[in-house]
Protein backbone atom coordinates (compact mmCIF):
# COMPACT_ATOMS: atom_id res chain seq x y z
CA UNK A 1 0.00 0.00 0.00
CA UNK A 2 1.39 3.38 -0.99
CA UNK A 3 1.75 6.26 1.46
CA UNK A 4 -1.04 8.09 -0.40
CA UNK A 5 -3.41 5.12 0.00
CA UNK A 6 -2.54 4.84 3.70
CA UNK A 7 -3.25 8.54 4.21
CA UNK A 8 -6.64 8.26 2.48
CA UNK A 9 -7.62 5.31 4.65
CA UNK A 10 -6.43 6.88 7.91
CA UNK A 11 -9.04 7.91 10.45
CA UNK A 12 -9.85 11.59 10.84
CA UNK A 13 -7.99 11.88 14.17
CA UNK A 14 -4.92 10.24 12.59
CA UNK A 15 -5.09 12.63 9.63
CA UNK A 16 -5.35 15.62 11.99
CA UNK A 17 -2.38 14.38 14.06
CA UNK A 18 -0.35 14.06 10.86
CA UNK A 19 -1.25 17.62 9.87
CA UNK A 20 -0.26 18.84 13.35
CA UNK A 21 3.13 17.12 13.01
CA UNK A 22 3.71 18.90 9.71
CA UNK A 23 2.73 22.27 11.28
CA UNK A 24 5.07 21.68 14.21
CA UNK A 25 7.91 20.93 11.83
CA UNK A 26 7.68 24.56 10.73
CA UNK A 27 8.76 25.48 14.25
CA UNK A 28 8.19 28.70 16.10
CA UNK A 29 5.51 29.72 18.54
CA UNK A 30 1.82 29.69 17.89
CA UNK A 31 1.50 26.66 15.67
CA UNK A 32 -2.24 26.31 16.37
CA UNK A 33 -3.17 28.76 13.58
CA UNK A 34 -0.99 27.04 10.96
CA UNK A 35 -2.38 23.70 12.13
CA UNK A 36 -5.98 24.94 11.77
CA UNK A 37 -5.20 26.22 8.27
CA UNK A 38 -3.55 22.91 7.39
CA UNK A 39 -6.49 20.88 8.74
CA UNK A 40 -8.91 22.98 6.72
CA UNK A 41 -6.75 22.61 3.59
CA UNK A 42 -6.65 18.84 4.12
CA UNK A 43 -10.30 18.24 5.06
CA UNK A 44 -12.06 21.25 3.54
CA UNK A 45 -13.24 22.36 6.99
CA UNK A 46 -12.39 21.93 10.69
CA UNK A 47 -14.88 19.40 12.10
CA UNK A 48 -15.65 19.01 15.82
CA UNK A 49 -13.64 15.79 15.94
CA UNK A 50 -10.56 17.73 14.79
CA UNK A 51 -11.06 20.28 17.57
CA UNK A 52 -10.76 17.49 20.15
CA UNK A 53 -7.54 16.20 18.57
CA UNK A 54 -6.04 19.70 18.25
CA UNK A 55 -6.82 20.46 21.88
CA UNK A 56 -5.08 17.26 22.98
CA UNK A 57 -2.09 17.78 20.67
CA UNK A 58 -1.49 21.37 21.81
CA UNK A 59 -2.39 20.75 25.46
CA UNK A 60 -5.19 23.29 25.25
CA UNK A 61 -8.80 23.14 26.32
CA UNK A 62 -11.41 22.42 23.69
CA UNK A 63 -12.78 25.91 24.46
CA UNK A 64 -9.41 27.51 23.65
CA UNK A 65 -9.28 25.84 20.23
CA UNK A 66 -12.96 26.60 19.62
CA UNK A 67 -12.34 30.26 20.51
CA UNK A 68 -9.57 30.60 17.94
CA UNK A 69 -11.55 28.67 15.35
CA UNK A 70 -14.66 30.83 15.69
CA UNK A 71 -12.79 34.14 16.02
CA UNK A 72 -11.36 34.00 12.49
CA UNK A 73 -13.94 34.04 9.69
CA UNK A 74 -11.64 32.14 7.32
CA UNK A 75 -12.22 28.86 9.15
CA UNK A 76 -15.18 26.65 8.26
CA UNK A 77 -16.90 24.33 10.70
CA UNK A 78 -18.84 22.57 7.95
CA UNK A 79 -17.79 21.58 4.43
CA UNK A 80 -18.01 24.30 1.81
CA UNK A 81 -17.61 24.24 -1.93
CA UNK A 82 -14.35 22.89 -3.33
CA UNK A 83 -13.46 26.10 -5.21
CA UNK A 84 -13.55 29.23 -3.02
CA UNK A 85 -14.82 32.44 -4.61
CA UNK A 86 -14.76 35.65 -2.60
CA UNK A 87 -15.98 39.08 -3.59
CA UNK A 88 -14.51 42.13 -1.86
CA UNK A 89 -17.11 44.28 -0.13
CA UNK A 90 -14.77 46.84 1.41
CA UNK A 91 -15.49 50.52 0.81
CA UNK A 92 -13.19 51.01 -2.18
CA UNK A 93 -14.75 48.08 -4.05
CA UNK A 94 -18.28 49.06 -3.04
CA UNK A 95 -17.65 52.52 -4.50
CA UNK A 96 -17.00 50.98 -7.92
CA UNK A 97 -19.80 48.41 -8.07
CA UNK A 98 -19.04 45.47 -5.75
CA UNK A 99 -22.68 45.14 -4.66
CA UNK A 100 -23.80 44.83 -8.29
CA UNK A 101 -20.99 42.32 -8.87
CA UNK A 102 -22.22 40.20 -5.94
CA UNK A 103 -25.77 40.19 -7.32
CA UNK A 104 -24.54 39.22 -10.79
CA UNK A 105 -22.20 36.49 -9.51
CA UNK A 106 -24.92 35.09 -7.24
CA UNK A 107 -27.24 34.89 -10.23
CA UNK A 108 -24.61 33.27 -12.47
CA UNK A 109 -23.58 30.68 -9.88
CA UNK A 110 -27.00 30.07 -8.39
CA UNK A 111 -25.57 30.53 -4.89
CA UNK A 112 -25.90 33.28 -2.31
CA UNK A 113 -23.03 34.74 -0.28
CA UNK A 114 -22.05 32.29 2.44
CA UNK A 115 -23.28 29.24 0.54
CA UNK A 116 -22.06 26.68 -1.97
CA UNK A 117 -23.49 25.83 -5.35
CA UNK A 118 -25.96 22.94 -5.38
CA UNK A 119 -23.28 20.55 -6.66
CA UNK A 120 -20.79 21.64 -3.98
CA UNK A 121 -18.23 22.74 -6.56
CA UNK A 122 -18.09 26.46 -5.66
CA UNK A 123 -18.27 28.30 -2.34
CA UNK A 124 -19.23 31.99 -2.56
CA UNK A 125 -18.21 34.29 0.28
CA UNK A 126 -17.53 37.93 0.99
CA UNK A 127 -14.21 39.35 2.08
CA UNK A 128 -13.30 42.79 3.33
CA UNK A 129 -10.27 43.72 1.25
CA UNK A 130 -8.14 41.73 -1.11
CA UNK A 131 -5.50 44.47 -1.23
CA UNK A 132 -6.40 45.28 -4.82
CA UNK A 133 -8.26 48.53 -4.19
CA UNK A 134 -6.94 50.36 -7.27
CA UNK A 135 -8.44 47.69 -9.53
CA UNK A 136 -11.82 47.25 -7.86
CA UNK A 137 -14.22 45.73 -7.76
CA UNK A 138 -12.13 42.70 -6.92
CA UNK A 139 -12.84 39.04 -6.44
CA UNK A 140 -10.73 36.01 -5.72
CA UNK A 141 -11.23 32.62 -7.36
CA UNK A 142 -9.28 29.71 -5.88
CA UNK A 143 -6.77 32.17 -4.44
CA UNK A 144 -6.24 34.15 -7.67
CA UNK A 145 -7.30 37.79 -7.54
CA UNK A 146 -9.49 39.10 -10.35
CA UNK A 147 -9.24 42.89 -10.65
CA UNK A 148 -11.85 45.07 -12.36
CA UNK A 149 -14.06 42.05 -11.88
CA UNK A 150 -17.23 41.53 -13.83
CA UNK A 151 -19.60 38.57 -13.62
CA UNK A 152 -18.18 37.33 -16.94
CA UNK A 153 -14.56 37.52 -15.77
CA UNK A 154 -15.39 35.80 -12.49
CA UNK A 155 -17.42 33.11 -14.32
CA UNK A 156 -14.49 32.39 -16.66
CA UNK A 157 -12.10 32.11 -13.70
CA UNK A 158 -14.57 29.84 -11.89
CA UNK A 159 -14.90 27.58 -14.92
CA UNK A 160 -11.13 27.19 -15.14
CA UNK A 161 -10.74 26.58 -11.40
CA UNK A 162 -13.57 24.05 -11.23
CA UNK A 163 -12.24 22.25 -14.28
CA UNK A 164 -8.86 21.93 -12.55
CA UNK A 165 -10.29 20.98 -9.16
CA UNK A 166 -13.16 18.75 -10.18
CA UNK A 167 -12.44 17.89 -13.78
CA UNK A 168 -15.62 19.29 -15.30
CA UNK A 169 -17.13 22.58 -16.34
CA UNK A 170 -19.81 24.03 -14.02
CA UNK A 171 -22.99 25.71 -15.13
CA UNK A 172 -22.35 29.45 -14.76
CA UNK A 173 -25.48 30.92 -16.22
CA UNK A 174 -26.80 31.72 -19.66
Amino acid sequence: MTAEQQEREATLPDRVRHVVQRARALGGRGTLLPALHAVQAELGHVPDEAVDVLAAEFNLSRADVHGVLTFYPDFRRTPGGRVPVTVCLAEACRAVGAERLVADVEERLGARLGTATADGAVQLDEVFCLGNCALGPSASVAGRVVGRATADRVARAVEQAVEQAVGRTPVTGP
